[in-house]
């Protein structure tokens, strides 16, 4: 009988958290993406909105660099079967802080040189935005076919200067 008792209880309580679970803190960032086309490519525009925290924001006015790495993925809808994936691309947008001029760096896969810039607040911006990334051809896309993208944003670990990780292991900015 008490067998029993623990059984039912067991069960109970994993019916209410099933039924009711935790929320999660998806509140915190977001990414708004627009997905269009130009003559040749297929072109995703994306911004991360509430993606820096004040410990982030402190590590990188210290001069520590940050990276956005920006995961995306084109899918074509198959029915009655797995959606097929057509491409997978990373973008990693890096911040670094000049102390002594004054100026954000703004670092992109995509881009040779990297873009200054005098205000954080600017700087801040150019590394949430995904402006035109070409993500496929259109010659590899079908008519009347449906296809998505999928965007990932993910803050990639800070590593300081020279190792320093190793000296300073209370630094954990990233969590």
């Amino acid at each position: 009988m008490q067998r029993k008792t623990v059984f039912l209880s067991i069960c109970l309580i994993l019916a209410l958290f099933l039924a009711f679970p935790f929320p999660l803190r998806a509140d915190e960032s977001t990414i708004n993406c627009f997905v269009t086309n130009n003559a040749t490519h297929l072109l995703v525009y994306a911004r991360v909105t509430n993606c820096f925290t004040k410990d982030m924001e402190a590590a990188i006015l210290a001069g520590i660099p940050t990276t956005f790495t920006f995961l995306m993925e084109l899918y074509q809808e198959r029915p009655r079967w797995l959606d097929k994936k057509l491409a997978r691309l990373t973008v990693g947008h890096t911040i670094k802080y000049d102390n002594v001029k004054r100026l954000f760096y703004v670092y992109s896969d995509s881009d040779k040189e990297p873009t200054s810039f005098e205000d954080y607040e600017s700087a801040k911006r150019a590394m949430a935005d995904l402006n035109g990334f070409p993500v496929a051809p259109m010659k590899s896309l079908k008519r009347n076919e449906y296809y998505y993208v999928r965007i990932k944003a993910k803050l990639d670990k800070i590593r300081l200067p020279l190792h320093m990780e190793y000296v300073f292991s209370f630094v954990s900015l990233w969590d």
